[in-house]
């Protein structure tokens, strides 16, 4: 005879055994301690092991109930991707691509895998811009379907990351008109100035660093951000020098290039996490996207 598995019972179970007691699991669920209990003893009935054992006055999973354990949190993991990927909609059923940006990434490149995306096939696109630990978690509870970084993924507890380099990009550093005349006996001429420098913790901060230490030229701080629209805007404005991959959309009318720091690059990764339904798009992008 077959047996089907209840789904209710597995969500009691695995509620218990996150909560740590069948009191706790009774409280978050509202429900009775009997009733939980009740559903708990017909699922080990079924499985024919119990799933706990008392230690102490306390709920500890035996060897089964780890390995139920396990399963359970794939199950109600996929049922969450599965509502998540068929939901993604727009009102005229369009397939939906949604990217997180770290903020230092260049908009141009962001503009690059729109466009691409749109080749592909005819989509509508979500960026959503923030901290790459915040868009980690988005990407991993499939709110995101890639990430664009400049430095490639971290590991996420639980699930498959792939990171991929799509760009290496030459960086040169620019100025407002006032500036002009460091292009003269460049890079010594940065010697003293002001800078307008991504923060502390980005990659490219540490290979400027490298850079100016290595060829004895003390760069001045001036303003630290990694927003790039924010880096040009201050730099316009004359609060100091201000590096930028030469893709990033720099207009030679509002800031002059004053030279190329040779050696110096930064790097564009695009991150995805694995899912049982992939995004078509987004795969294609993974597969054959670079920047040329």
């Amino acid at each position: 005879m077959t047996q089907w598995l209840n789904y209710h019972h597995l969500y009691y179970f695995r509620s218990i055994a996150t909560e740590g007691s069948i009191a706790k699991a009774s409280e978050k669920l509202r429900l009775g301690q009997p009733t939980l209990s009740a559903q708990l003893k017909q699922l080990e009935d079924m499985v024919g092991k119990p799933l706990f054992e008392r230690r102490n006055r306390r709920l500890v999973l035996t060897e089964a109930g780890r390995s139920a354990l396990d399963y359970a949190n794939e199950i109600f993991r996929l049922g969450d991707e599965m509502l998540e990927v068929l939901q993604d909609r727009t009102p005229e059923d369009q397939p939906h691509l949604q990217i997180g940006a770290l903020d230092s990434v260049p908009k141009s490149v962001l503009l690059a895998i729109v466009l691409e995306a749109h080749k592909i096939a005819p989509c509508a696109v979500s960026i959503l811009e923030g901290k790459g630990d915040e868009l980690l978690r988005e990407l991993r509870t499939h709110k995101l379907d890639l990430i664009v970084s400049n430095y490639p993924s971290q590991a996420i507890e639980g699930v498959q990351v792939y990171s991929k380099s799509v760009a290496k990009i030459p960086v040169a550093v620019y100025g407002a008109k006032r500036f002009k005349n460091l292009k003269k006996s460049f890079p010594a001429s940065l010697d003293g100035m002001p800078f307008v420098m991504p923060t502390s913790h980005s990659k490219l901060r540490h290979d400027l660093n490298h850079y100016f230490k290595l060829h004895g030229i003390k760069a001045l701080p001036a303003a630290e951000t990694q927003d790039t629209s924010l880096q040009k805007l201050l730099a316009e404005n004359g609060v100091g020098l201000a590096p930028f991959s030469e893709v990033a959309g720099v207009k030679e009318e509002s800031l002059i290039k004053i030279g190329r720091l040779h050696d110096v690059h930064e790097e564009i990764w695009l991150i995805s996490a694995q899912r049982k339904i992939e995004n078509p798009i987004a795969a294609k992008l993974m597969s054959s996207f670079t920047l040329h």
